[in-house]
């Protein structure tokens, strides 16, 4: 992993050099920087109004008892597309701009979703309703099932 960052560190400004310059040749310098700002503005008022309507669906999802997974995916792309819309560059706009396509953030969420495992130590018991101690869950029958550091003998020593 540090060896992708050390090479995306490396790669991407000499990428983004790359385009400035040979841009900067053909339709000339004060239009570069025109194009930078104005992709900046664009990109800002396209994350304003995904970003607004990706947290109306986590709201809509979190009352009706769902839990908002791919819209949470959904508000952390657009916030790294935001950043990235906001860095000076071509380049950098374009994975940005790639990142406000629904069907590109839900590519990455699926990549995700199947290298990522969730565990949760929370579980439900009819009795004692959430806990988050596994060992007082109680399964169908009323049956507790305990360590044997949560046993207790109750009979008098002799």
């Amino acid at each position: 992993m540090a060896r992708l960052l050390f090479g995306m560190f490396l790669i991407v400004p000499i990428i983004e050099i790359a385009i400035f310059v040979a841009l900067g040749g053909m339709i000339g310098f004060w239009w570069t920087m025109g194009g930078v700002v104005l992709t900046a503005l664009i990109g800002s008022y396209l994350l304003r109004l995904q970003g607004f309507a990706v947290w109306r669906d986590i709201q809509q999802k979190l009352n009706m008892g769902e839990f908002p997974g791919q819209s949470i995916v959904d508000g952390i792309m657009l916030a790294i597309a935001g950043a990235l819309l906001l860095t000076p560059g071509y380049f950098t706009d374009a994975v940005g701009f790639s990142l406000f396509v629904p069907q590109v953030r839900y590519a990455i969420f699926e990549f995700l979703r199947k290298r990522v495992t969730f565990v949760s130590t929370q579980s439900y018991s009819s009795y004692q309703g959430y806990t988050n101690n596994p060992h007082q869950n109680a399964d169908q029958d009323g049956v507790i099932d305990l360590n044997d550091e949560d046993w207790r003998d109750d009979k008098p020593s002799r």
